[in-house]
């Protein structure tokens, strides 16, 4: 016997395809629906309402067609305060249990709306004392009240800005063909205006971007404090520290040629900083001079560090149990607003996972896979750029150097 709901949206619906979206979601997974009440927007800052009567085949398809729209920012016409369930015990979910999307979410609370604290995507939400808390599996314990279902839950998916911005409004495009001489230009004036306006700035990147000689660009970035939030792992530390002491990386030079005995090299730079016992101690003795891990430490931001079964050493500021790891990353993004990801396939998508939809990303990579998986998490800002890092970067930072000297541009070919 078939079932039906009504629900709800409001929004720039035409525009931000938020109504398209719906409507193919319904046909594509068999139901039926038909649009009670739509009042459009007249002016481009005038929000839409629709209210559309979704019917499924039973009770079971209709839930599983409103659990994928609600996902999508539609909601029930009558809604209720959210329900709860109780853990049974630690890491123990109740059954029907939410699963957090990375929109913005708020949870329906004695009748007042309660915006969920910190939302990414794939975990709970815990009420406690009226406050909706995010809560990945790993954290909930014994009793904590975990919202079940979707009822009183509602979703705010990122919809298309008011005014054109150099983040394409959820276009998600990958292109090694786009002109990245422009598109370079457009993200040093979009992180000099990030910075001047006081946002905060994260910078993901792998190892890749020491042995393609883009440390230099990258340490002049954070010595000038465009860079809020280092993520990477033991290699990027490794390598840019082997640069330092031995001029190479991987046993390369910086002209690319192997130094015999140089691949010994980054396993004597771990064993330098044990010595001293920390990359900072290793400064504070004059060991180590410049770099990444120099600057970085010298300007006081938060690194993260996270290990891996593949490290050599590792140094000491690595974590290596990943649970902590994940949760220092997970503390350090807490109001970032822009995340750049360079070179580096399973740092980004861990921190992708981190971020709400609404945080700019960019994210840049020779291997087209790799940028395709980030724009696929459902960022509602992101570009994506297929090129060397190697030459990305140190043109990144000249463009910025640019704009803070207020100097005129010069034409770049791409």
């Amino acid at each position: 016997m078939s079932e039906i709901a009504d629900i709800e949206m409001q929004g720039h619906l035409i525009d931000s395809q938020m109504m398209t979206r719906v409507l193919d979601k319904i046909m594509d997974m068999g139901g039926e629906f038909e649009i009670k009440n739509f009042q459009i927007g007249q002016k481009k800052n005038d929000t839409s309402y629709v209210q559309i009567t979704v019917t499924g085949e039973d009770a079971g398809h209709l839930d599983r067609i409103l659990l994928e729209l609600h996902a999508l920012g539609a909601r029930l016409v009558e809604m209720e305060d959210a329900r709860t369930g109780v853990s049974p015990g630690d890491m123990v979910v109740p059954r029907g249990f939410y699963s957090t999307t990375n929109h913005p979410t708020y949870v329906r609370y004695k009748g007042t709306w309660v915006e969920v604290e910190h939302n990414h995507m794939d975990c709970l939400i815990v009420l406690e004392d009226g406050r909706a808390r995010c809560t990945p599996i790993g954290h909930i314990k014994k009793g904590d009240r975990v919202v079940i279902g979707t009822a009183g839950v509602k979703v705010v998916p990122p919809e298309r800005p008011r005014e054109k911005t150099f983040f394409g409004f959820m276009s998600n495009e990958v292109s090694s063909e786009r002109p990245s001489g422009e598109l370079v230009r457009q993200l040093a004036s979009e992180i000099v205006r990030t910075k001047t306006a006081g946002g905060k700035i994260a910078l993901v990147c792998g190892p890749a971007l020491v042995h393609t000689g883009a440390a230099p660009a990258l340490a002049r970035l954070i010595r000038e404090g465009y860079v809020d939030v280092l993520l990477a792992g033991n290699a990027v530390a490794v390598h840019d520290i082997e640069r330092q002491l031995f001029g190479t990386s991987l046993g390369m030079n910086c002209q690319g040629n192997a130094i015999s005995g140089g691949h010994r090299n980054h396993l004597y730079a771990i064993s330098e900083i044990m010595a001293s016992g920390s990359i900072k101690n290793a400064i504070a003795e004059g060991k180590l001079k410049g770099g990444i891990m120099y600057e970085a430490t010298e300007k006081g931001i938060d690194y993260i560090l996270a290990g891996s079964i593949r490290d050599d050493g590792p140094l000491p500021e690595v974590i290596t149990d990943t649970v902590r790891a994940k949760d220092a990353m997970d503390k350090a993004l807490k109001g970032v607003d822009m995340a750049i990801m360079l070179g580096t396939m399973l740092h980004s998508i861990a921190v992708g996972n981190l971020l709400p939809s609404y945080v700019k990303t960019i994210c840049v990579d020779i291997n087209p896979s790799t940028v395709t998986k980030l724009m696929d998490r459902g960022s509602a800002q992101a570009i994506g750029l297929v090129t060397d890092i190697g030459i990305f970067l140190p043109r990144l930072a000249e463009e910025i150097e640019k704009l803070e000297k207020g100097g005129e541009e010069k034409e770049i070919p791409c």
